[in-house]
């Protein structure tokens, strides 16, 4: 058998049955004579969640890194469409148009970036999380855990706050019911099976999920064309519909407030007076979407569960084709909810919005729950009650999955660097109740907060936080003389320079239609998209500036971590060599934790996948075959074969997801096209 390269710790650990952090034989599924056996049936939801493969790291993140690639996609488009992504998508289009199609539009490429360049990469370096992959390609521990607190910080106080915020604002529009007892219900439900079942049982209610929200918004859209008379009329009606009351008292609203902009049905928009200009589509929003998918540990985590690279590739392929289409199916609708519905939708006055929706300034972010109020049958709307309810739940429990690795693995191991295997399952399970509870009492504060400031700054804390980690991330691939005082120092200024202008923007408010920011013109005047661009290459800079004055990294650390090393068959020292040597060692020895004797904690064990379970019983010659083989493989030195493209992928899948990714690029490329 031929294996990649192996770093020198993997040989010195592969006797005690661990190779690049896995159990002796995960790589078994690598091999190229499993990409056939690797079709055969998935397990049941019900099996996926009894199933004993939930009591290590890896496969209670990982789901062993055995998943299909239709099921790593459907979760990939499921754990990006929350009930924000429904509410903001169509409450923005409502008031400027198609142009916030362009963010959709973005993902394919990315997704493009994240299946065929950066997920080989993680996958070689053996990671489980993404903050591990710094850890391995810089060394030490500090560009690990700052990076892993800013994920923890912007998933509990940027997604779930959001997702919380429009989960009741649509309860309280749609059902009239109490946000706090709906809330503690659906949390426990989509934690009983978060902690018990793992990342499978995440991976199998998301794609049981997409097919809801597919089927859910496509039905919308069609009653919506129907009642609107066809995209004909909507090209005419939209540029029309404005509200009829523009004043209140003495004061008049600007006709620019409450008017459909000119350029509505335009992508590239003027690059002074655009609200969304075109060199912030080209240039901003793919470094936004850098972070966001190829750097982010909720996509990354799906990918690197794959079964091999063909699966990893399909399952980009299968979420780029799928991001097509909110363009039809929420953008769009939400420009005819303000045809159908345009007092409401496009208010422009404090008392008229207060009436409408409870805020003073805009009542956009209802544009979808009122279309779905006014215009769908009770069946049909049971439908859509469905597919926002699953999007709320596929996005909730991507992100408790995801920030627990993240603490269990990436912050708990400094903490506790003697924890053993079963003491990381249990302190991954408990950080997720600790992660209910925190969500549970968000949601009195975002309820009392005015959530249309929630759907202002969505995007503009990306903006302000996320262009740092993207340059770190994107040196770190392509650039071997970055070092890691220069990535670390350039990444703390850049979180500081952006830190600077979200604190502005809050404490002064954001610059409005109707109302000017009090915020200084040098900080706040820049159009968030720019302001993007222009903290990328700062950081980027940084970086390389420090890094030149410091030694750099030898190859020997570096193969298989970068993108001009990735084919190296060279052996790595990893620089957490020690360190990992020394974990792994402690993970050997008998667990700290006594077998509990009752009943009870017994069948909670089984459960939640903890109990230990009993290897195979062999035949005589099965048990000599595996004992000679596990000698041989003691004894020899694991020989430097194929590359590593060639060991996962057979060519013909390899040429069915090229060519499958390069017409996806072309139907994403001819989409900006019809709607430049």
């Amino acid at each position: 058998m031929h294996f990649f390269a192996p770093d020198r710790l993997s040989k010195e650990l592969w006797g005690r049955g661990f190779s690049h952090g896995t159990p002796r034989g995960r790589w078994d599924r690598w091999r190229p004579t499993e990409i056939k056996s690797n079709i055969p049936r998935q397990a049941t939801a019900k099996e996926a969640i009894l199933s004993s493969s939930r009591g290590t790291v890896e496969d209670f993140f990982l789901a062993g890194r055995n998943l299909a690639w239709w099921l790593t996609g459907a979760s990939l488009f499921a754990s990006n469409t929350g009930t924000a992504h429904f509410m903001g998508l169509a409450g923005t289009a409502a008031m400027s148009g198609v142009v916030i199609g362009a963010f959709e539009w973005n993902a394919p490429f990315l997704l493009c970036v994240l299946g065929w360049i950066f997920s080989p990469i993680y996958i070689k370096a053996g990671v489980v999380t993404v903050p591990e992959y710094l850890r391995k390609r810089f060394g030490g521990c500090r560009i690990q855990t700052l990076i892993s607190i800013l994920h923890l910080l912007l998933y509990v106080f940027h997604k779930i706050s959001v997702e919380i915020c429009t989960g009741a604002m649509f309860m309280r529009l749609v059902l009239g019911l109490d946000i706090y007892l709906v809330t503690i219900v659906l949390l426990t439900i989509t934690g009983i099976y978060t902690i018990t079942g793992g990342f499978t049982a995440v991976v199998y209610t998301d794609t049981v999920h997409a097919g809801v929200i597919i089927l859910g918004s496509v039905s919308l859209m069609g009653f919506a064309f129907k009642e609107v008379g066809g995209y004909q009329e909507l090209l005419h009606k939209y540029l029309n519909a404005k509200p009829s009351i523009t004043q209140e008292g003495n004061w008049t609203a600007k006709p620019e407030c409450y008017l459909p902009r000119p350029d509505s049905f335009h992508i590239f928009r003027d690059p002074i007076t655009g609200d969304v200009p075109w060199p912030g589509v080209i240039f901003g929003l793919p470094i936004l979407s850098l972070y966001y998918w190829c750097t982010d540990q909720i996509f990354v985590q799906r990918c690197l569960a794959g079964k091999n690279m063909s699966h990893v590739k399909g399952s980009c392929i299968l979420c780029g084709y799928l991001k097509l289409l909110p363009m039809f199916t929420v953008v769009i609708p939400g420009m005819i909810s303000r045809i159908l519905y345009t007092d409401k939708v496009a208010c422009v006055t404090p008392s008229e919005c207060e009436k409408h929706c409870g805020a003073r300034s805009t009542c956009s972010p209802i544009a979808y729950p009122v279309l779905i109020v006014g215009l769908l049958p009770k069946g049909a709307r049971g439908l859509m009650l469905s597919t926002l309810w699953a999007s709320l739940m596929s996005s909730l429990t991507s992100i408790l999955n995801s920030a627990s690795a993240l603490f269990t693995l990436d912050l708990y191991t400094q903490i506790r660097p003697m924890a053993t295997e079963k003491e990381l399952m249990v302190t991954g399970r408990f950080f997720v109740i600790i992660l209910l509870v925190l969500t549970t009492i968000w949601v009195h504060i975002v309820h009392t907060a005015h959530s249309e400031r929630l759907f202002d700054y969505t995007q503009a804390v990306m903006s302000y936080l996320v262009p740092p980690i993207a340059a770190v991330f994107l040196l770190a691939m392509f650039c071997k003389r970055v070092t890691e005082q220069g990535a670390f120092w350039g990444l703390i200024g850049g979180l500081l320079i952006g830190f600077i202008r979200m604190v502005s923007e809050f404490v002064q408010g954001p610059q409005t239609c109707s109302a000017n920011s009090k915020c200084p013109p040098i900080i706040c005047s820049v159009h968030y998209l720019y302001f993007a661009i222009l903290l990328f290459l700062v950081s980027l800079f940084t970086m390389l500036g420090i890094s030149s004055f410091t030694d750099p990294i030898p190859d020997k650390h570096l193969h298989r971590l970068c993108w001009s090393l990735r084919n190296s068959q060279e052996e790595r020292v990893d620089l957490d060599m020690e360190a990992q040597e020394r974990r792994y060692a402690l993970r050997t020895q008998p667990d700290v934790f006594k077998e509990p004797q009752s009943c009870l904690w017994k069948a909670l064990d089984v459960f939640c996948g903890l109990e230990p379970k009993p290897g195979p019983r062999l035949a005589p010659e099965e048990a000599t075959t595996e004992k000679v083989q596990t000698h041989g493989a003691l004894s020899e030195e694991p020989k430097l074969g194929d590359t590593w493209e060639g060991t996962l992928e057979s060519p013909f899948w390899r040429r069915v997801t090229n060519v499958s990714g390069l017409l996806l690029v072309l139907v994403t490329v001819l989409c900006h096209v019809l709607y430049h």
